[in-house]
């Protein structure tokens, strides 16, 4: 059954599509790397993968782009047709499985994947638990669940500013224009994502909280911030006002070549299917 946060999701992305990845893939860590490759990597001896909330299918590139090989078989699964949409013709996901639907109720074989994926998709989705338990379903004994969730953004800068001016709007917005309510903070913190998977068989998570620096020219900077989703329902001249004062004090604080600093955290979040699940 389709929930009133699964309906918002799916006419948010309908109307912008490939919204998060305009927002995070330029992104690095401290390494280089971005957020879509870190889950990469987690991956990387899992041959069967498939990825949650695939969005426009930039992370199922990068797998089957990856250095030690592409995996014999990708799939995704996301609640938008529009975002599937452009997954589908993108480099080496020809033979991709990319279909519409629920993470609650996955239209996939027991055991089929030895490895799944999500990129800030998980921490959005109701009914977690039963989440959890599909999953568990899907991957063969020993295989790998990697996420990345979002942590907020990092202090000091552009993403922090927007939040500190948005707030109030958001908050003061009538009834029609407020989002509904979207996952939940127990999937944001190891204690409560382990008491999410542990009694679905997983052993207790790794994770790790990761700066991803999202500096860049204003125009990028407003479209990474643009990508919060309660930011959809405003009246179009509260949105424009918003960023009018954003870039104002997006430009007291912009870089000598005009850079506006921006960064925010994720948490990355790694647990094994136990074997005897």
């Amino acid at each position: 059954m389709t929930t009133l946060q699964e309906e918002f999701l799916r006419t948010f992305h309908a109307a912008h599509p490939a919204v998060t990845v305009r927002a995070m893939a330029h992104g690095k860590t401290a390494d280089g790397r971005s957020s879509y490759e870190l889950l990469r990597d987690r991956v990387s001896e899992c041959d069967r993968v498939l990825d949650l909330g695939c969005g426009d299918g930039l992370l199922l590139e990068l797998l089957a782009a990856r250095p030690a090989g592409a995996p014999s078989m990708l799939a995704g699964l996301d609640l938008s047709a529009e975002e599937l949409a452009l997954a589908r013709p993108r480099p080496g996901l020809a033979a991709a499985d990319l279909r519409p639907g629920r993470a609650q109720q996955l239209p996939f074989a027991d055991g089929w994947f030895d490895g799944c994926l999500s990129h800030m998709a998980l921490m959005l989705m109701s009914e977690v638990e039963q989440v959890a338990a599909e999953v568990a379903r899907v991957l063969a004994p020993g295989g790998v669940l990697a996420v990345v969730l979002g942590a907020g953004a990092a202090g000091g800068e552009a993403c922090e500013s927007f939040l500190r001016l948005a707030r109030p709007l958001f908050e003061a917005a009538p009834a029609a224009q407020r989002i509904p309510p979207l996952g939940g903070p127990r999937l944001r913190t190891r204690e409560g994502f382990d008491a999410v998977f542990r009694p679905a068989g997983f052993a207790p998570a790794e994770w790790e909280t990761v700066r991803i620096d999202l500096t860049g020219p204003p125009e990028q900077v407003w479209r990474t911030v643009g990508a919060y989703y309660d930011l959809g329902p405003l009246d179009p001249a509260v949105t424009a006002d918003l960023r009018a004062r954003f870039e104002a004090e997006s430009a007291a604080m912009a870089l000598p070549d005009g850079r506006v600093p921006c960064g925010m955290k994720v948490h990355v979040a790694m647990a094994v299917r136990g074997r005897g699940a």
